[in-house]
């Protein structure tokens, strides 16, 4: 085993929980696991806590100022939309890295983008409309930033996926995980056995409309789905009811927010890398996504210089506490060979934006 350590200094100052009052934390975890789709959600939520609608309102924006919490919207199945995806692995000089960083950034469908340890030092994730070539796309942006070397690493099979950070137990809490005999319930992906889980499905023009529209930041007023509704052209019912229709048809996951891990107190975040025999993959895979500490966990292809085949997140509040996770996971599953790739600088992290220019 191989455990690549790395400083934070240039993540970004990190904020316990111990310095977010225990109201905000309750607001941070309701709002990333279960906003709700009403006209006053923000009333919603502040009954269900037992404060008062400008209260929520305002620690919110507080939240979003202090960048603990970045984006309120939706989020949808990138690959059911008909967009293709990948992770990528650079290898860039280093002192080009920052500039080749921000040439990917420019790409509405680069949603992730770390500078890691290792021989590969830049990890995107990559999400191209289906009126776009991705080996186009990697092959000009090999080219604007002189990488040395690129990986396509797209999914081969999916285990898990999708986070929430507890902010009052302090821990990542994406309990979800997929077993063959199991269908996924409402607020997990799609199960790895269904053959269509990464399959495009039909859009209308007011689907697209749709998208547009929520998955931009929601404004944190007290009915922020009025204006978006009128600017489709129906009533708030019609927004709610399209939404839970997109839902159904499982273009859309859920409706939340995303926390800065970082800020949110998750200090430490860790790509572990697995060495995993063929013939193991899927119990290997199914096991990794037990543990709650694993926020996602992938099958990928192998190259002649990448041995490893399984990538799971690992976020802790400290780089001890992603070690000890990595140490528990392979007891479970025998797996030795692996290394845990610390990120050392967030060039990127927002949602994917659908249908929208280049």
């Amino acid at each position: 085993m191989n455990t690549m350590n790395s400083t934070a200094s240039d993540m970004g100052e990190s904020m316990t929980t111990s310095a977010i009052e225990t109201i905000d934390r309750e607001i941070c975890n309701v709002v990333q696991s279960d906003f709700p789709l009403a006209d006053r959600p923000f009333l919603k939520i502040a009954e269900r806590l037992g404060v008062t609608e400008d209260d929520v309102i305002r620690r919110l924006k507080e939240l979003k100022r202090k960048n603990v919490v970045r984006q309120i919207g939706a989020i949808f199945d990138t690959r059911r939309l008909g967009y293709k995806t990948t992770l990528v692995a650079m290898r860039v000089p280093a002192d080009t890295l920052d500039a080749a960083a921000q040439v990917m950034n420019r790409h509405p469908g680069v949603s992730h983008n770390y500078a890691r340890d290792g021989y590969f030092n830049l990890w995107f994730t990559l999400a191209v409309s289906p009126f776009e070539d991705m080996d186009d796309t990697l092959d000009r942006m090999e080219k604007e930033t002189g990488a040395e070397a690129i990986r396509k690493m797209p999914t081969i099979k999916f285990f898990k996926i999708g986070v929430n950070f507890d902010m009052v137990k302090q821990e990542s809490d994406a309990t979800s995980y997929f077993k063959p005999d199991e269908p996924a319930d409402g607020n997990n992906e799609t199960p790895l056995t269904d053959p269509d889980w990464n399959k495009a499905q039909p859009l209308s023009d007011f689907d697209i409309e749709f998208i547009r529209e929520m998955q931009e930041d929601l404004p944190i007023v007290p009915e922020p789905f009025k204006e978006i509704a009128g600017r489709l052209g129906v009533d708030t019912a019609g927004l709610f009811a399209h939404a839970q229709d997109m839902m159904d048809r499982k273009l859309m996951r859920r409706f939340s927010a995303v926390l800065h891990h970082r800020r949110a107190g998750f200090a430490a975040n860790a790509m572990g890398v697995w060495n995993v025999p063929e013939e193991r993959a899927e119990e290997v895979g199914l096991l990794m996504a037990q543990s709650r500490s694993v926020t996602h966990c992938y099958e990928r292809p192998r190259f002649p210089d990448w041995k490893y085949s399984h990538f799971t997140m690992l976020h802790a509040t400290t780089t001890e506490g992603c070690e000890e996770i990595a140490k528990e996971i392979s007891e479970v599953t025998g797996i030795t060979d692996y290394q845990l790739l610390y990120s050392t600088r967030e060039y990127k992290k927002t949602r994917v934006r659908y249908f929208v220019d280049e």
